[in-house]
């Protein structure tokens, strides 16, 4: 049973320290399938967004709530202690590859040279916050060309984006069919039985749980819940 209508849900805390253009926060990014919303919980901070609309800024405050559909790059400015907690759509699908970051062109059109770009080290907290810093800037830098390339530029980056996901997206699919679709199709067989008055679903009612698991995130320091295991404390 993943978590309800088959998103995912984490805390973040936004990273600090600057980058080339003086701003603290996370590495510039979209999704090419998902819907990301943040609620923010702490501290202060920006959203920057880019689309074909141009680029936006909004600010975060506690109680803030955000989202942004696929394509809308993003990246979480940090004001002072950021917090926020993420709700993702298509649970699976992000952990899977549905993010692109926004390196520049020359990178973001090589899928080999884009992977090298965003993979990270699997050991060591100063290698790996090293390259989680590195990642963040060579981001950053697409970004701010992006931001004053122009829709051109955008379009450049969007047909890349989904260059580099397509190989991925039957994959996907699969995902998707055993956890949204599935929850879907649930909630739909319960709305057919309670038409007919029949309640035996209710007798299968359970309490689960996903314990914290700390993990590098690309805006910040994650923790991140198992959607798709959890601890079952009512089995059936």
């Amino acid at each position: 049973m993943t978590f309800p209508g088959g998103t995912s849900v984490s805390r973040l805390t936004v990273y600090t320290g600057a980058c080339a253009d003086g701003l603290e926060g996370g590495t510039p990014h979209l999704h090419t399938a998902s819907t990301e919303a943040y609620v923010v919980i702490g501290g202060r901070g920006t959203l920057q967004t880019l689309d074909v609309n141009g680029l936006r800024e909004t600010e975060l405050g506690p109680g803030s709530t955000v989202w942004f559909t696929p394509g809308t790059i993003h990246r979480a400015v940090n004001r002072g202690g950021l917090e926020v907690v993420v709700v993702m759509s298509n649970a699976g699908l992000p952990e899977a590859g549905d993010a692109v970051m926004t390196f520049p062109p020359e990178i973001v059109a090589d899928a080999e040279r884009y992977r090298e770009a965003a993979t990270l080290p699997v050991s060591g907290s100063d290698v790996v916050r090293a390259a989680v810093e590195r990642r963040r800037e060579l981001a950053v830098d697409g970004f701010l060309r992006l931001a004053g390339g122009g829709p051109e530029a955008l379009r450049r980056f969007y047909d890349s984006a989904v260059a580099l996901v397509r190989p991925k997206a039957a994959g996907w699919r699969e995902i998707w069919e055993s956890t949204v679709a599935e929850q879907a199709r649930r909630t739909a067989e319960i709305l057919d039985a309670l038409e007919r008055g029949d309640g035996a679903h209710l007798r299968d009612s359970a309490l689960m749980e996903s314990p914290p698991q700390e993990r590098w995130g690309m805006c910040g320091d994650l923790r991140v819940h198992d959607v798709a295991d959890p601890v079952v404390h009512t089995p059936r």
